[in-house]
């Protein structure tokens, strides 16, 4: 018998697969997608380099050609049974190469991507492109990378799932045809390099509608009053009626009739109620829970979630971690009961294991995300780096407390009498841990009241009144949107990831403390796209067409015909959309133009919010292209007479309260720092409305209290602003002095950087020459060709010594340095990021020599480790 291919998607899944299987299996890696539709608009027709005389086109003829050229760019025809162009991706030849001659030698060809319908596609080209016998070519899948699973799934193989395929493929398609047919269009009306998405735009429609509900929320004002009773252990009270009404006062006044009549009260308990209570562990992670488990608890984006799961599914330590079932295997149900029992007792122990139900559109081959060996404890992983060995413990910890008894409480409830006010106090004692042993709820708010009897007087030690405003509907997080989205069928387990970075990377949505803000453009997007499709951007028709693709996927439709569905209808609304889309137009303001006095306009571009001359529209010789940029109001605060700024415990609300409502339509108005003297308010409801406010005062950025810094090009003074990279101090005197410096996290300028070196002789292999430049990391030499290049190396002492004429004086204590070591290694300068302080170091071919210096109380003090020792250190940690 021959030997036997094997083909995975990544190098770290083939290394662990390699391990169980014998040597008449040879492993390779595809490294994910092998070919896909085309990445550009592909080869241009010529005729032979023989030029074709010019004709007049007819009408019907262009539209051919523009059909034909959208047909090249997209890859897929959707006039002609939806056929397909597939092409091997960029920097994939040589992978494919491999492949092929190694498929060549080999008797069998093992399929072994993921289980899901992604994978399933991969197995499919991976067969089309190799080519050659089909009978050679098997399927095999598994939901972990165990021995035992990896040998099962080899004695079981089957053939490529095309039901499967189908339904990714018509997944694929949609999104093309949405994306490069809808797209012209709004470069067209909107802005140009913006794009649509199927799934993506429903998504961004969540975040702006939440948008559009917070702008027109107005905050209303409420108080409560709070008394704190002397009792054994503290016991805080709040006022719940007056008057045998409830008492909810909407101002200071009503708190302060009630602060009158409980001062000089008597305090007397009137009922105590006790009951009991049951907390239940939730399901094992699927794809979503685990998202927004660990967006809550660990702080993990959604993207490094994912990232650091396949990490572990590959080394073989989870299960796979796209899925949407909650179901367990028998084997790993009895491996956690016995874990349980051992590590806990038997009174941790439920009498039947607890069975979860999944949603009825899951997958039900599929399991729960799960440790594949409930017995291996975090502990056990010394080798996973420190995030991976948090998000292992979180499924860990999750798996084994699905398995675990509920925790049980005694919830108390106490009314307490004074006046003509009842105070009620509510707290809670865990009498039971039950599941919560193992995995403790996020928030431990658990308060214990003292034994009270009934009629007992409690003295007044302090009554506590504070101001509070109702709060708008919270903004999505990434956790939150995942849920929203799982809520309304919109996506599947493997595309919530994508759906998050991609609404970001087009500028249609930021995410600012975990929360996700709808940028202007995002809010304009999806309403004309709202208005010229309803039904793309309809939440019940997004979820119509997972639903759809999952019958497909079941062999309970025909693909083509679903796609032919969708497309007679959507083709009918572009045209349509084409001509009734009402375009982003610039609103109108009094601010002048510095370069011709003319009015600006605000505009909304895919790069923000500006301001932009009028005079843009003008023919070419009268035109003005004059912008100015506007930072977010959000980051400005006006200077006051104590230069204090005022907070709040409901900072959200607070801060709704305070933005102005536009004249036009009292929309909550948007913020944009002009200068130091004057500050924009844009109606949020831009460019619709075209309200506008230019509020007169004194404005600072956040973040910088301390003294003006002077600029050290040109002496004029630096003003602190905000940029695409965060906050820095840009030269007042731009754009004829150009100098900024970065404002450092601890709140101070950064010092200056020196000007840099241009080191023509020493030439950059990758090209160009190498210059000297002062970053955060110190001195380092960079090729001149950057970004083109991103070659980078320590300079040489002797670099410093050829060009001490041009050094800026505060590095000459380096040029006084040895510029070679005791055995003729020359010196390298190299910063240390503990210390942020030049030391010296040298190599021999590449390697460190041990010998370094540290420049101490005016002199070099060397210091020589023992590299043998360092280089067994290291190769026994990486064991």
């Amino acid at each position: 018998m021959g030997k036997s291919l094997v083909i995975v998607e990544s190098p770290a899944k083939a290394k662990t697969i390699n391990k169980y299987l014998g040597k008449d299996f040879v492993v390779k890696s595809s490294i994910g997608h092998i070919r896909d539709l085309p990445t550009s608009s592909g080869e241009v027709e010529t005729d032979g380099g023989k030029a074709k005389p010019k004709t007049k086109a007819s009408p019907a003829d262009k539209a051919v050609k523009a059909q034909a050229a959208l047909v090249r760019r997209m890859g897929v025809d959707p006039e002609h049974g939806w056929a397909a162009r597939y092409e091997v991706l960029p920097g994939k030849e040589k992978v494919l190469k491999e492949l092929q001659e190694a498929a060549a030698k080999c008797d069998a060809i093992y399929l072994a991507t993921d289980l899901d319908r992604e994978g399933e596609a991969i197995a499919w080209h991976l067969r089309e492109i190799i080519g050659g016998d089909a009978a050679r070519f098997k399927r095999v899948t598994f939901s972990e990378i165990t021995k035992t699973a990896i040998q099962e799934a080899f004695q079981r193989p089957r053939t490529v799932d095309m039901d499967g395929v189908k339904a990714q493929q018509a997944r694929r398609f949609l999104d093309r045809v949405v994306g490069f047919m809808v797209s012209p269009l709004l470069w067209a009306k909107i802005a140009r390099g913006i794009s649509a998405g199927r799934v993506q735009s429903v998504a961004v429609r969540l975040i702006v509608e939440r948008e559009i509900e917070i702008h027109a929320f107005k905050p209303d004002e409420y108080w409560e009053l709070h008394a704190d009773l002397s009792t054994p252990t503290p016991l805080r009270a709040q006022v719940v009626r007056r008057g045998g009404k409830t008492f909810e006062p909407k101002s200071k006044a009503d708190t302060d009739a009630a602060l009158a009549a409980l001062v000089n009260a008597v305090y007397r308990v009137a009922h105590r109620e006790d009951k009991a209570q049951r907390s239940w562990p939730n399901p094992p992670f699927i794809t979503s829970t685990l998202q927004q488990a660990a967006s809550v608890r660990l702080g993990f984006s959604v993207k490094k979630t994912m990232t650091l799961a396949q990490r572990l599914y590959e080394a073989g330590h989870i299960t796979y971690m796209r899925t949407d079932s909650v179901n367990i295997g028998a084997e790993a149900l009895t491996a956690c009961r016995a874990l349980i029992a051992k590590e806990h007792g038997e009174r941790y122990v439920p009498e039947k294991p607890c069975v979860y139900q999944s949603k009825s559109s899951a997958q039900e081959a599929h399991e729960a995300i799960r440790p594949t060996d409930v017995r291996t404890s975090p502990g056990d992983l010394a080798q996973l780096d420190h995030d991976e060995a948090r998000l292992y413990e979180l499924i860990w910890r999750q798996f084994v407390a699905c398995q675990m008894p509920p925790a049980e409480f005694d919830t108390t409830t106490v009314t307490i009498a004074a006046a003509d006010c009842e105070l009620s106090a509510r707290g809670r004692v865990l009498r039971f841990d039950g599941f919560q042993k193992v995995q403790p709820p996020v928030k431990q708010d658990d308060v214990e009241l003292p034994v009270l009897a009934l009629g007992q007087a409690l003295p007044l030690v302090k009554l506590d009144p504070s101001q509070h405003f109702t709060k708008p509907p919270p903004r999505f997080s990434e956790a939150s949107l995942v849920r929203e989205l799982e809520k309304r069928g919109i996506g599947r387990p493997s595309t919530y990831a994508a759906i998050i970075s991609t609404i970001q990377d087009r500028g249609y949505a930021r995410l600012a403390n975990r929360r996700f803000y709808a940028e202007k453009l995002g809010e304009i997007v999806t309403e004309r796209l709202a208005e010229a499709f309803p039904d793309l951007m309809d939440y019940s028709f997004t979820a119509s067409l997972e639903e759809d693709l999952d019958k497909i996927a079941t062999a309970k439709a025909v693909w083509t015909d679903v796609l032919d569905t969708f497309y007679g209808d959507f083709k009918t609304r572009l045209a349509d959309a084409g001509e009734r889309m009402r375009p982003n137009q610039p609103v109108p303001t009094t601010i002048p133009c510095g370069d011709c006095g003319r009015p600006m306009a605000v505009r909304t571009a895919r790069t923000g919010v500006f301001l932009g001359c009028t005079g843009y529209s003008l023919p070419p010789k009268e035109r003005c292209t004059a912008t100015k940029n506007l930072i977010n109001g959000d980051e400005a605060v006006a200077v006051k007479p104590d230069d204090s700024d005022d907070e709040s415990s409901d900072a959200d609300a607070t801060a709704l309260a305070a933005k102005k409502r536009c004249p036009v339509c009292s929309t909550a108005m948007d913020g944009y720092l002009l200068d130091e003297t004057r500050k924009l308010h844009i109606c949020g409801n831009n460019p619709d409305c075209p309200g506008i406010v230019v509020e007169q005062g004194q404005f600072k950025l956040k973040g910088y209290d301390g003294p003006s810094v002077p600029c050290d090009k040109c002496g004029a003074s630096m003003q602190l602003k905000q940029g695409r990279f965060g906050k820095y101090f840009g030269c007042t005197k731009y754009p004829e002095c150009s100098n900024t410096r970065k404002l450092l996290r601890n709140g101070q300028a950064a010092p200056p950087k020196a000007t840099p070196i241009h080191m023509k002789e020493l030439i950059c292999e990758k090209g160009g020459y190498y210059v000297l430049r002062d970053g955060m990391l110190g001195l380092f030499l960079a090729s001149s060709l950057y970004p083109r290049v991103r070659d980078t190396k320590p300079p040489l002492v002797e670099d410093l010594v050829r060009h001490r004429a041009e050094l800026d004086p505060k590095f000459h204590w380096l040029v006084a340095a040895p510029t070679t070591d005791p055995k003729g290694n020359p010196v390298q300068v190299r910063f240390s990021r503990k210390t942020h302080v030049h030391y010296l170091a040298s190599e021999k071919d590449g390697e460190s020599t041990g010998w370094s210096a540290f420049f101490e109380d005016g002199t070099w003090v060397v210091r020589v480790a023992d590299v043998s020792e360092a280089k067994s250190s290291k190769a026994a940690k990486r064991k």
